[in-house]
């Protein structure tokens, strides 16, 4: 064991298991002010439920030994993670018996927990506004089971790691994905175009305005994810060294290179750079960089980046123009850049890197890019045939949907019996009474009614 590569790795599961709430708040000031609290529930109640299901038998299923063709892990090799308990009686007794390269098994077990956590929780932003919160959460909880673990177990179980057998992907096909392009946000993009498509459009789309209900919560929200994501990208070479150094850098950078070119498409196609531009050009740059960090050239990393913030910028408007209400844009932001992310290195790999391939722009020819090319389309359709029968299923079954009224009223006042903001005890409580109600009317305030509230 490393202490070095061991503190590293348990800071980087901090700093991802921070992204799920930075998740919470950006995906809650997007929405509009009566669902804010139901949407960042289905963040938290992602992180709960997914902490336990990943102990029970997740973690067994995406690392445990293959049990035919690279498809699944021993889903009882791990269970309860009680096999990966012990230490060896050196170093005062916690030299541990477990080891993945040179960290313990349970510090890349927490590692790996905050990559399912957040990959179920990014579906959520395409169903915002409509989704009943006990529905949601069984669906989360048999969409990590069938899609999210058999897919992490394809990318990121590599032979001799934790097991003897690992997935496809990673061990046969030899495609890249360093942090989860396809794994996460290709697996969460198609999940999410799958789900908005059986719960159908909100009531209005494309007719009323629904405008985020508080921006300085998506930037707070969107900094947070930045933040965290040093530990998504850097922390997945599971060591403190030279390698997470480059990847940090490239992460750094892609990101910075989206954002200009999000901004700079609003600029010219409406006169203006918004700060939710700014928002979803940071989050475009994160998720284009992810699978291609340890394989290209700062140079290299720009480029995607760049490219990445055009590409998705122009990508959310589809959903007006095929007719799919993905309500916070996960098909535009997260497919969309984790398809091009994901191809890009087929296009800017560099033998320089530690990855040590060469794309077709450095004479690799298309070797690698037919590799990431297959892996993607495998994981995308994977993913959106088997979403679309589990959430026709809890269609059919709990009704996933809530009733129109209930959308109209706000799905906080309804579902939670909560609302985001008490915006009657502004006045100090003093309109309660009709004492407060005339001081109020002696001010030239209105008081709203029961009647003018709804």
């Amino acid at each position: 064991m490393d202490t070095g590569d061991t503190a590293w790795v348990l800071a980087s599961a901090a700093l991802v298991l921070f992204m799920t709430p930075g998740l919470a708040l950006f995906y809650g000031g997007m929405v509009r002010a009566k669902s804010v609290l139901n949407m960042m529930m289905m963040s938290f109640g992602a992180l709960a439920l997914i902490s336990v299901l990943w102990v029970l038998y997740g973690y067994s299923m995406a690392f445990g030994d293959d049990v035919g063709g690279g498809l699944l892990g021993d889903p009882f090799e791990f269970f309860g993670l009680s096999s990966l308990l012990g230490t060896s009686g050196l170093d005062g007794g916690f030299q541990p018996e477990s080891l993945v390269f040179t960290v313990p098994s349970m510090a890349f077990v927490a590692f790996q927990a905050m990559f399912a956590i957040l990959t179920v929780a990014l579906i959520s932003g395409a169903i915002a506004d409509r989704a009943r919160f006990g529905p949601w959460m069984v669906f989360a909880g048999v969409w990590a089971t069938l899609v999210y673990f058999p897919v992490a177990h394809w990318v990121f179980a590599f032979d001799g790691a934790e097991s003897e057998t690992g997935g496809w992907i990673a061990n046969d096909l030899l495609a890249i994905d360093f942090a989860g392009g396809t794994a996460v946000h290709v697996n969460a993009g198609a999940a999410g175009l799958a789900l908005a498509l059986v719960l159908g459009k909100r009531r209005g789309f494309g007719r009323d305005p629904m405008r985020p209900h508080n921006l300085p919560l998506v930037m707070i929200g969107a900094g947070i994810l930045w933040f965290g994501w040093f530990g998504f990208n850097a922390g997945s070479a599971l060591a403190a060294n030279g390698q997470a150094a480059e990847v940090f850098v490239t992460t750094l950078v892609a990101t910075g290179a989206a954002t200009l070119g999000w901004l700079l498409i609003e600029k010219l196609r409406d006169g203006h750079a918004t700060s939710l531009g700014a928002a979803s050009g940071v989050v475009a740059g994160l998720v284009a960089i992810t699978p291609a960090c340890s394989s290209v050239t700062p140079l290299g990393a720009i480029a995607i980046g760049f490219v990445a913030g055009i590409v998705c910028a122009l990508a959310v408007g589809l959903k007006y123009r095929l007719g799919y209400d993905d309500s916070l844009d996960v098909v535009g932001v997260h497919l969309a850049g984790g398809i091009w992310g994901t191809l890009a290195v087929g296009l800017f790999a560099s033998a320089s890197t530690t990855a040590g391939v060469d794309g077709l722009f450095y004479g690799g020819g298309v070797d690698q890019l037919w590799r990431q090319a297959l892996g993607a389309g495998v994981v995308l359709v994977y993913s959106f045939v088997l979403t679309l029968v589990i959430g026709l299923a809890i269609a059919k079954t709990m009704r996933f949907r809530v009733a129109e009224q209930d959308e109209v009223t706000g799905i906080d006042s309804v579902v939670h019996a909560e609302t985001g903001y008490d915006l009657d005890s502004l006045g100090g409580g003093r309109s309660a009474t009709p004492g407060g109600q005339a001081h109020a009317e002696a001010r030239g305030m209105t008081v709203p009614t029961e009647r003018s509230r709804a």
